[in-house]
């Protein structure tokens, strides 16, 4: 498991790195190429629909021809994306190029989970993907500083040279190191019909759209964070880019600690009434976090506290979310795996280009947005998750 997680997490962070060493960049950027603040936001909202988009690609195409090449060829893509984000010299190209970098790394996305679903479920499954996420949690704590640092050395640009680096060191690791995980006998043709029945058994489940939202709105809360984060931080709390980085490695504390105790809980709790509690908690530090800021002045102290603790909850809802949505779909997992990673980032897409219309340059309209995004995964929630379940899907 350990040797699965680390070439999984690895392959994971290549795609993480592309936005966390990006983030201290982006007021460098809009001034350097003469764009707006909500223009240079798109570079990372346009991956993130790229991103999404692809998935239903990467998704069926795993199924029918294994995890192996569609993995090679998505990360390909993204090793080209970051080279013409490097050599962009409009907003409008580096948009494109993110555009391409967001396409071949939502492989990344799709195939590790049908390859932790080929081989594990329940509560193992749970805690792969904590391992995975723990390989994950290392990039926004270090990736922001290891911009900031190369951007110190050789400019902006340099960062994208460090992403086509490690992404072909992870791309080496990976192929020389992992075999094929799709059995012959589980190799499912992609065809209109076949997947036609795959995606109305999916839309029409209503397990697996719950979660699946619950996770989107989730992941849409970081989202909005992510394309607000460097402005907020560095324009009105008059941090530098070092100390924005710092902040946001500090950010990820919750997140990190949380994923790692997922799969123990859930092994006590039950997977469901974990997901639950975890959401409410979520919404809680949310609500709490919208009353500070439309009530009184919003500290820096209390934007990082309360971000911790909402990421705190975060990092117990999104991986078991994630275990839970493909449980009962193992013979079309590479399908149920992107379908919900489409929703999940077309989701986070929408709620970023949402606030990206009303950012200011102030933590107001980010906060509005995170306060949204949990209400709604909130509803979700309650709507489709069923604590009884529990023991069905954690034995």
């Amino acid at each position: 498991m350990l040797k699965t997680a680390m070439v999984l997490g690895l392959l994971s962070v290549s795609g993480s790195f592309a936005i966390d060493m990006f983030l201290p960049a982006m007021p460098i950027i809009a001034a350097d190429l003469s764009a707006s603040a909500a223009a240079t936001q798109y570079t990372v909202t346009v991956y993130m629909l790229a991103f999404g988009v692809a998935q239903m690609i990467y998704g069926p195409w795993a199924d029918q021809s294994g995890r192996k090449v569609p993995l090679i060829t998505g990360v390909v893509l993204f090793i080209a994306g970051a080279v013409g984000s490097a050599l962009a010299t409009s907003v409008e190209a580096l948009v494109a190029a993110r555009f391409v970098m967001g396409f071949g790394g939502a492989a990344a996305m799709v195939v590790p989970r049908a390859i932790i679903r080929d081989g594990f479920t329940g509560d193992a499954a749970t805690r792969l993907m904590a391992l995975i996420m723990l390989i994950v949690a290392i990039s926004p704590m270090l990736a922001p500083l290891a911009g900031t640092g190369v951007i110190a050395l050789a400019g902006w640009r340099a960062i994208f040279w460090v992403i086509c680096a490690t992404s072909a060191f992870s791309l080496a690791v990976f192929v020389f190191s992992m075999p094929e995980t799709l059995k012959p006998e589980h190799v499912v043709r992609v065809n209109l019909r076949s997947m036609g029945q795959g995606m109305k058994r999916l839309f029409t489940d209503a397990g697996f759209m719950g979660l699946t939202m619950v996770n989107g709105f989730g992941m849409a809360s970081f989202f909005v964070f992510l394309g607000s984060a460097s402005f907020v931080y560095t324009g009105q709390y008059g941090l530098t880019t070092t100390q924005f980085s710092l902040a946001f490695a500090v950010n990820a504390i919750g997140f990190f600690a949380a994923s790692q105790a997922a799969g123990p809980l859930g092994a006590r709790f039950g997977l469901n009434r974990m997901v639950l509690w975890g959401v409410v908690g979520f919404a809680v530090a949310a609500a709490v976090l919208l009353t500070i800021t439309l009530t009184v002045h919003l500290s820096l102290f209390a934007l990082i506290g309360l971000l911790i603790l909402g990421n705190a909850f975060l990092g117990l809802v999104i991986p078991t979310s994630l275990v839970l949505a493909l449980e009962e779909h193992g013979e079309i997992a590479g399908l149920a795996s992107s379908l919900g990673g489409s929703l999940q980032l077309l989701t986070g897409g929408v709620m970023m280009a949402i606030g990206s219309l009303f950012f200011d340059g102030s933590a107001t309209p980010m906060v509005i947005m995170i306060a949204i995004s949990a209400g709604l995964a909130l509803i979700c929630a309650l709507a489709t998750v069923r604590p009884g379940r529990v023991a069905a899907n954690s034995a």
